[in-house]
């Protein structure tokens, strides 16, 4: 009884202080999402960059093992045979980042790209709400018998989280895997091979930043005008 009251304690202590950790205004965005205690903060971080998935059910899981790859986001296949409004999806996220010789826990990950890579998988999301269910069943197919679709996928859900705000983010989050010494060399070639590469991303944001200061200019003329 005693090792058990024990046990609760600290499950009720180590969640208590992973939400004090989480800013008050985050935690609107875990309206009909469930997140692992954990990753909470980063997982609300990149959440509050895509205000428009609020409503969307998102069920966020940690996987002993994921193969080829470190996250995956999904639709849950049977809610695509009722109306969209039940459609939900799963994140899954690998528990551990393998390395050549070592593993290393998916939370010891630097926050911004903890933040980039979860928002790379709300970028597909965000793509798969754009579609029917017939569409999305059609993507998924593709998605696993043509790779240049792959390609153009992993490279829409790049441009939607940079369109959002997430670009540097996105950067970090390639820079570290690209940049790490000790990651299998395979796998940095897949990521150099079907996604954006960080020059590419810089120029989206750069664009992204010149449009903004452009559509603010008239805005600020106006401002002067009634000054």
């Amino acid at each position: 009884m005693i090792k058990q009251l024990t046990l609760l304690f600290m499950t009720l202590s180590q969640a208590a202080h992973t939400n004090a950790q989480v800013p008050p205004e985050l935690l609107a965005f875990g309206h009909h999402k469930q997140i692992p205690e954990n990753l909470a903060k980063n997982i609300l971080t990149a959440l509050s960059f895509y205000p428009e998935l609020r409503d969307t059910r998102i069920h966020f899981i940690l996987k002993e093992n994921i193969r080829g790859s470190v996250m995956q986001a999904q639709p849950v296949f049977h809610t695509l045979l009722r109306k969209r409004a039940h459609r939900r999806y799963r994140i899954h996220i690998s528990e551990e980042f393998k390395l050549v010789n070592a593993r290393q826990s998916i939370t010891e990950i630097p926050d911004t790209v903890m933040i980039g890579w979860i928002g790379h998988e709300l970028g597909h999301i965000l793509d798969y709400e754009g579609r029917t269910n017939k569409g999305l069943m059609h993507f998924g197919y593709r998605y696993v018998l043509d790779p240049s679709f792959v390609k153009q996928a992993e490279r829409v859900a790049d441009t939607l989280a940079v369109a959002r705000g997430m670009g540097r983010h996105i950067i970090a989050t390639k820079r570290f895997i690209l940049d790490h010494a000790s990651l299998p060399q395979a796998y940095k070639d897949k990521i150099a091979r079907l996604y954006l590469s960080p020059d590419v991303i810089l120029e989206q944001v750069q664009q992204l930043e010149a449009k903004a200061l452009k559509d603010d200019l008239p805005q600020r003329h106006q401002d002067g005008k009634e000054h």
